[in-house]
């Protein structure tokens, strides 16, 4: 039959860890609800998975996953969703006329496989030049941590951070490297604990290989105290 052809093919897909576009996939009525109202309807839903499952809500040990599920998602990971949670990221003129290329290596990552909601967790290095503007070391973390927080594959991710960046900071000399293990890969399916997923994203000088070159040598350096 066509219909379980079709889901084959989702499968594949979902297997294959395909993303389908460089933007997060978003329905138009996404934020019609509240945050709260998306905890209450969650929470339902999970309660009824939990049941369908054959577990006893009524021990103390599972009555409030339910409501903690929701909260957890909404909230925390997948807070990336909402638009009011993304970083301001204010930048300032580059008055110290530095001209090289800022590193901020092993940004941690803690994301979702939009596939099969399972955790990918990794380091980011991200890198720009400055073209007048320079921005906080510590906006980069948030704009690598707002993106992350929401389902995602790597490539979208490693996608979103380059651009975010290279909007902020008006150049398109931006460079984003993700090394992460996939739980999805890890934990299930061919359950392979060892191997990670590196992605990468290059912009403007950073597509030239003597500039690539040099950040790969930087993110390689080792500055562990």
């Amino acid at each position: 039959m066509k219909i379980d052809s079709d889901f084959n093919d989702i499968d594949a897909l979902g297997d294959s860890h395909i993303g389908t576009s460089s933007d997060t996939p978003m329905r138009q009525d996404a934020f019609k609800l509240s945050n709260e109202e998306k905890i209450d309807i969650i929470k339902d839903d999970v309660r009824h998975i939990m049941e369908t499952l054959g577990l006893d809500l009524s021990d103390d040990s599972l009555s409030g996953t339910p409501n903690r599920v929701a909260k957890m998602f909404v909230n925390e990971i997948f807070g990336g969703l909402d638009p009011d949670k993304k970083p301001s990221a204010s930048t300032f003129e580059n008055k110290y006329k530095y001209g090289e290329m800022l590193v901020e290596k092993n940004i941690t990552v803690y994301s979702t496989c939009e596939h099969h909601l399972l955790p990918i967790v990794g380091k980011a290095h991200v890198a720009y030049i400055s073209s007048g503007k320079v921005v906080g070391l510590s906006k980069m973390n948030r704009i690598v941590d707002y993106f992350a927080k929401r389902p995602q594959v790597q490539e979208r991710l490693t996608i979103q951070i380059v651009r975010e960046l290279q909007s902020v900071l008006n150049t398109e000399d931006v460079a984003c490297v993700i090394d992460a293990k996939h739980l999805c890969v890890n934990s299930r399916g061919i359950r392979d604990v060892d191997c990670s997923t590196v992605t990468s994203e290059f912009g403007g000088k950073f597509k030239e290989k003597e500039t690539r070159r040099e950040f790969l040598d930087y993110i390689q350096l080792d500055t562990q105290f």
